[in-house]
């Protein structure tokens, strides 16, 4: 009888401990998949020097900066 509870408890310890290393993958992949802001507030710094080009030269003389800012992004996790 000492032996049948304590075998129930390690399936049940066995099982609970897998479920929660799951969950924590699962969590882990979901912030590398989806961004954690949003898109206006990522990436201040090359906005600001991208959107400052733009408005001194125009678009056609910015493309470095206008490339450095969609690199950010992308490293932050938005398809652009």
């Amino acid at each position: 009888m000492g032996g049948l509870p304590l075998q129930d408890a390690s399936s049940t310890l066995a099982v609970a401990g897998s479920q929660p290393t799951q969950a924590l993958e699962i969590k882990n992949s979901g912030p590398e998949s989806k961004p954690k802001k949003k898109i206006c507030c990522a990436c201040p710094e090359t906005k600001k020097l991208r959107d400052e080009c733009i408005v001194e030269h125009g678009e056609a003389a910015c493309a470095k900066w206008i490339e450095a800012h969609r690199k950010c992004l992308r490293a932050e996790g938005f398809n652009v």
